[in-house]
Parts: C-alpha cells; sequence; structure tokens
C-alpha cells in the first residue's frame, strides 16, 4: 500500500525541525511530567500542532488533497521523533492518520474529496472506532450492528448503527469518526461528524501511561448515518479495508516502540556517563554496559533497520505487507517496552522517581504491545503466514533467504545466520508434517525464530550496504549485526530443541540437525563486539 507521494528531503528536515521546536518551546519536561500527573488531553497543544501555523497533520494527506503527500519511510522517521518526544501526544496524532486511513484506502473519490480536504484545511481531529468490549483485537467478532433505513421506495436510504466501542483514542475529543459497523452484507466502515446524536462519548479513561493521550468509549444509539458516508458506497468491505492498513498502521506503531527506546537508550547513556559509583563513571562498567545498554541498542538498530526495509517496499506500491507489519509492531514494540524497563533498572532508586522520565516512558511505552494488536495476535499472523508460505513454496521461502546471505561478507554475520535459517526452515516443515502446529504454543516458538531470523535478515543486508548517514559509524552496524545474528541463532537453536525434544516423542530428524549445529562457534568474538558497541554507545 504505497502513499502516493514522497515528501523532499528539504521538506522533511524542515518538519524534523519543527518537531525538535516544539518539544522544547511547548514540551519542556516539566510540562511532560504534569500532562502525565492530570491525565488531561492536551488540547491547545494539538490545536496548535493541526492549526495553520505548522499543520503537522499535512504529513499523513496526499498532495491531491492539500497535504504534503510524504511517503511511509518519511512518515516512519516523522513518527520516531514524535514519539521520542513524548507518546502520549505521538498516540493523538497517530490516531487521526489511523482514522483516516479507511476513507483514504476505500472511499469514493467524492468522499476523498469531501473528508481528506476537510480534515487538511481544518486541522479535524479523527478518531477510529473499530475496538470493542468482546472483541478486542479480534476485529471479525464486531458486535455494532447497522440496519438499513429505506425510504419511501423501498431504497437504501441510510444506516441506523447500535453497539459500543472501546478504549478509542481521540474518542471523546474528535471531530470525525471512521466506525467499523457490521451490515446485512458484512462489515463496512461508515463516516460519522463528532457530536452527531447517538454517538456518546463515555469519560476519559484513567490509565497506566500515555495519559494525556483521551482515550474513552463509545455508545451507539440509533445513530443515522446516511448512505453516502458508507465507505465505499459498498457494504462487506470493511474486514478487506482493515487489512488493507495494517501493514502500513502497524509499522507506524512499531516507529512508535522505536521512538520511546531510544528515549530511554539516551536518557540512560548519559546518566551512565555522569552517574560515579566507586570512583568511577558508570559507563565505564562492564555490568552496566554489557547488560543495560548494549543489548537493547542492538536489538533497536535491528528494528530500525527492518522498519526501514518495509517502509521502503511500501514506498514501492507493493502489496499484501501484513505479515512484515505484525514483525515490525511485535519485535519493535517489545524491544522498546524491554529497553525502557531496563532504563529504570540503570537509574537505579532515580529511575523510580517520577522527575527522571524513565518511569514515565517505561509507562508509556508498555501500552505499544497491546494497542494496534497485542503481541501475542501478531505472533499468531506471522507463524501462520508463515507456515502457509513456507509449506506452499516447499521451503523454497527461506532457502532463497538463506542463499543470499550466505553470499555475504562474514563479517555481515549473513553466512553464520545463513546456516541457522536453514534450520528453521526444516523446523517449521518438520513440524508441520508431524501435525505440532496444531499447538499455539508451537506457533508461538515458530513466530519468534521467524520474526528474529527476517529482523536480523535486514541488518545484515544494511550492514553490507551501510556507508553512513545516520548517527551510527559502519563498525558499529556491522558490529551490530553480528551480535543480533548470534541472538537470533540462539533463538532458533532453543526454540528448535523445545520443538524437537518437548512435543512428546523426540523428533530425531530435527535432534539430530539442532545438536549438529555449533552454535559456540558462531559466539566468536562477541565480547569484542560488545565493547565495540559500548565504547560508541557512551564516546
Amino acid at each position: 500500500m504505497s502513499l502516493e507521494n514522497k515528501m523532499d528531503p528539504e521538506t522533511l528536515s524542515m518538519v524534523l525541525d519543527t518537531i525538535e521546536k516544539l518539544e522544547r518551546d511547548r514540551l519542556p519536561l516539566e510540562t511532560k511530567l504534569e500532562m502525565d500527573r492530570t491525565g488531561e488531553f492536551p488540547a491547545e497543544l494539538i490545536r496548535f500542532m493541526l492549526g495553520p501555523d505548522i499543520a503537522l497533520h499535512l504529513i499523513f494527506i496526499p498532495e491531491a488533497y492539500g497535504g504534503l503527500g510524504a511517503g511511509a519511510t518519511e512518515i516512519a522517521l516523522i513518527s520516531e521523533r514524535m514519539a521520542k518526544m513524548d507518546l502520549a501526544v505521538a498516540t493523538s496524532f497517530l490516531a487521526i492518520c489511523l482514522g483516516m486511513d479507511p476513507i483514504r484506502v476505500s472511499g469514493t473519490p467524492e468522499q476523498k474529496e469531501k473528508y481528506i480536504t476537510r480534515i487538511a484545511e481544518e486541522g479535524l481531529v479523527v478518531a477510529y472506532g473499530v475496538t470493542e468490549p468482546e472483541a478486542g483485537s479480534n476485529v471479525q467478532a464486531l458486535k455494532t450492528k447497522a440496519e438499513r433505513v429505506y425510504d419511501e421506495q423501498g431504497r437504501t436510504k441510510g444506516y441506523r448503527l447500535n453497539g459500543q466501542k472501546q478504549f478509542i483514542t481521540n474518542g471523546g475529543v474528535a471531530q470525525l469518526y471512521t466506525l467499523l459497523a457490521d451490515t446485512p452484507e458484512g462489515p463496512s466502515f461508515f463516516v460519522v461528524p463528532g457530536g452527531a446524536p447517538g454517538l456518546v462519548p463515555g469519560n476519559h479513561e484513567d490509565k497506566h501511561g500515555i495519559r494525556a493521550s483521551d482515550t474513552c468509549a463509545l455508545s451507539i444509539e440509533d445513530l443515522y448515518v446516511p448512505k453516502e458516508d458508507l465507505l465505499g458506497e459498498v457494504e462487506g468491505q470493511g474486514l478487506k479495508q482493515a487489512n488493507q492498513v495494517f501493514g502500513y498502521t502497524r509499522l507506524m506503531v512499531a516507529t512508535f516502540g522505536l521512538g520511546g527506546g531510544v528515549a530511554a537508550l539516551e536518557r540512560t547513556v548519559k546518566y551512565a556517563k555522569e552517574r560515579i559509583q566507586f570512583g568511577t563513571p558508570l559507563a565505564e562498567k562492564q555490568g552496566y554496559t554489557h547488560q543495560l545498554l548494549v543489548p537493547h541498542a542492538v536489538q533497536l538498530e535491528a528494528a530500525r533497520a527492518y522498519i526501514e526495509e518495509v517502509a521502503r517496499r511500501l514506498d514501492t506500491d507493493e502489496e499484501d505487507l501484513q505479515v512484515e507489519g505484525s514483525i515490525a509492531k511485535y519485535f519493535s514494540t517489545e524491544a522498546g517496552d524491554a529497553m525502557a524497563n531496563d532504563a529504570i533498572q540503570a537509574f537505579g532508586g532515580y529511575g523510580y522517581m517520577r522527575e527522571y522520565e524513565v518511569e514515565k516512558i517505561k509507562r508509556d511505552v508498555k501500552i505499544l504491545p497491546i494497542y494496534e494488536g497485542t503481541s501475542e495476535i501478531q505472533r499468531n499472523i506471522i507463524s501462520m503466514f508463515r507456515l502457509r508460505e513456507t509449506v506452499r513454496s516447499k521451503g523454497r521461502f527461506y532457502e532463497q533467504m538463506a542463499a543470499k546471505l550466505a553470499e555475504m561478507a562474514p563479517d555481515t554475520g549473513g553466512p553464520l545466520l545463513a546456516r541457522a535459517t536453514a534450520i528453521m526452515n526444516q523446523v517449521i516443515l518438520t513440524a508441520r508434517r508431524h501435525k505440532l502446529t496444531k499447538s499455539q504454543y508451537v506457533m508461538f516458538l515458530l513466530a519468534d525464530m521467524i520474526t528474529w531470523t527476517e529482523v536480523a535478515d535486514a541488518l545484515c543486508r544494511k550492514a553490507a550496504l551501510y556507508e553512513g548517514g545516520q548517527p551510527r559509524t559502519p563498525a558499529f552496524i556491522k558490529a551490530a549485526a553480528r551480535l543480533f545474528v548470534r541472538e537470533a541463532t540462539e533463538k532458533i537453536h532453543v526454540n528448535g530443541t523445545r520443538i524437537a525434544w518437548g512435543c512428546g516423542q523426540p523428533i530425531h530428524e530435527l535432534t539430530d540437525l539442532i545438536q549438529g549445529h555449533d552454535l559456540g562457534r558462531g559466539m566468536e568474538g562477541n565480547l569484542k563486539d560488545m565493547d565495540l558497541i559500548a565504547a560508541q554507545l557512551v564516546a
């Protein structure tokens, strides 16, 4: 799913500078902490961001409707920077894009012209109303109903909606909603203006994190929607429309995991250089750097490489990247959450105090493995679709990946990952043949192997081509690739062992294969690579 255009580098730089200035002028630490304490939606700040002076929402909107026409690559960079600034604000802002996506993907030309132009010109706050109290991440368990309303000639003139929505970002403050409801022909999206009779927002939820973003339930009681506001003006297209944007929207949530993780990492590195313990800075102690900094820095670089790759593919009109969106979302949000958790540990007792911000970042980041499809839902998607692809291709899907990795220079980690990928491929095919894939536990083990492998593949390829241009040096990226390949290799070895030995009778064709895998040789140079990463982090 392409976003039609790409933003020129000068405009992208200007947008990033604008966010930098916005944080400096309007979101100093004291303001963020107060917003978090009160849990109130920062209406004035959001209105300013949508207002004519900076109009940040235009990045999401195609040029044809008055926007800046950013591609997925640019929006990923901007979303990461916004998340690094403040995840509550970023969530409120991304929800505007998410709420507009059904219109952009499936609206008629007239609907797009009417609503996207209004969003661009008026800076409307938009909400995406899909999640329900009993449905959660399962969009197909939809209970909100849309009954046809007929005119005197018996023709459909509109719909009467009834139901409940839960955990709707911007739900209490939106000026426009896209709501999913079940019509006689199946789930369908409707566009509804804020304040419409029968659309009743609930109370602002008192949340664990991202407290300044508005989240509430919606009660839908005999809400009348005219036929012309059925998106696409055809019933039953809602699930297809939702799936069309998942590859993109889940990638954007992945960037939030990256941005939140980087925010925590940067604060932790700064603290490590300033805090003196037993006569030397924490930054000089391996027990600190190699435990609390290096592993997370490596995972975040891996997340960045994968996000960059999927964004590029989206920008080249590649279709059906739902699995890639799920891998990006699952891995990056878990990586960001893990970094934020260890940031509190790294600060010691101070990390537990609000004024040092890392405990707020941790509370904010925790939502990312939950919303837009939980990590467990993503693992279901990843294992189910990649199993199907592996079986359909008779193993060629990962064979081709392994063959390309084997041709890379050893300092990228590619050849080591190639050997592990070949083993994983056999584990997938053998587990299927022995009907172990009926077990969700086994499918989750496979999902983790697949995720770490595909993310490592992206980082290896980046390491092979990277010549600079980002804050990290080429040596840093190659060391990170080697370290993460070892992590992926270990994941394949351990999870493969659990499947081969732990699911009933030992599967000897797998036990022999895994026992023949020399995991130890792959660890050569591990400490040296960690030393390099640590040295550059705290330089």
